[in-house]
């Protein structure tokens, strides 16, 4: 009965910014658990890669182009999802961007990027997708929001990144207080550091391996697949009494 708990077969969701990184980490954790699943994100030749890993897990995939900072473009990917599968059951609000500058010099157009990349645009898809899922009473929404979220740091000056991660945070509670009632949980996955496409020559470098091992419990990066149990449990009905929750994944980072 456990095992029934977390099997996504039938299920359906949507990742975005699903085209490098941890996107396509989540894409194939729930396609392993047998969601079918929608892809989104700018750049559709990767996507269509990923496609092809993906079915091959027995789901069914739909590739649409998106840009989070398009509201068209997020209601088109709802519109599809439902028009090719009936419904919507899961949307993982993966994609993000981030902008290093000393918070002195950031400019208007750099906060505006950030902020509307991660948290205007996980607002809006969370609202579009939340229309179709009240029709049915049921949704798991999944922020994926950073540990930088609930702390500061001395390591890069990241102030726009920050601020909008804190505030996809505070977003999630809000959403979670508001949607209850139709059956729809909002909670979030606040990564430690990764390696990803916006991060790989960052981790790689020997000087940011000291500071982890200075500042980290398990002296270490994440992983590979080392959120993919966690998401599941979120995206399953396994989850069905926990919302508003932002659960970090950090090696213990946030916890000392």
């Amino acid at each position: 009965m456990v095992n029934n708990l977390f099997d996504l077969s039938g299920k359906v969701a949507i990742v975005t910014g699903a085209s490098s990184g941890l996107g396509i980490q989540f894409a194939k954790a729930l396609a392993s658990a047998g969601a079918n699943i929608t892809i989104a994100a700018r750049r559709v030749e990767k996507l269509k890669a990923l496609e092809i890993e993906l079915e091959k897990f027995g789901i069914k995939c739909l590739t649409v182009k998106c840009d989070v900072l398009n509201e068209d473009d997020i209601i088109n990917v709802v519109e599809r999802t439902v028009e090719e599968f009936g419904k919507i059951d899961i949307l993982v609000n993966n994609a993000g961007t981030s902008s290093s500058a000393q918070a002195e010099d950031l400019t208007g157009e750099e906060w505006d990027t950030v902020l509307n990349t991660n948290l205007r645009g996980v607002f809006f898809f969370s609202k579009h997708a939340a229309k179709k899922m009240k029709e049915r009473n049921y949704g798991r929404i999944i922020n994926i929001t950073s540990m930088y979220g609930v702390i500061g740091n001395t390591q890069n000056p990241l102030s726009s990144y920050h601020a909008s991660k804190g505030g996809v945070t505070n977003l999630t509670r809000a959403l979670a207080g508001e949607w209850a009632k139709y059956g729809i949980t909002v909670n979030a996955i606040g990564p430690g550091f990764f390696e990803s496409e916006m991060t790989k020559e960052m981790v790689s470098d020997d000087s940011f391996k000291d500071f982890v091992r200075s500042r980290c419990p398990m002296k270490r990066i994440g992983k590979p697949g080392e959120m993919d149990g966690l998401l599941i449990y979120l995206a399953s009905d396994n989850s069905s009494y926990l919302t508003g929750q932002d659960i970090c994944v950090d090696g213990g980072w946030t916890a000392v």
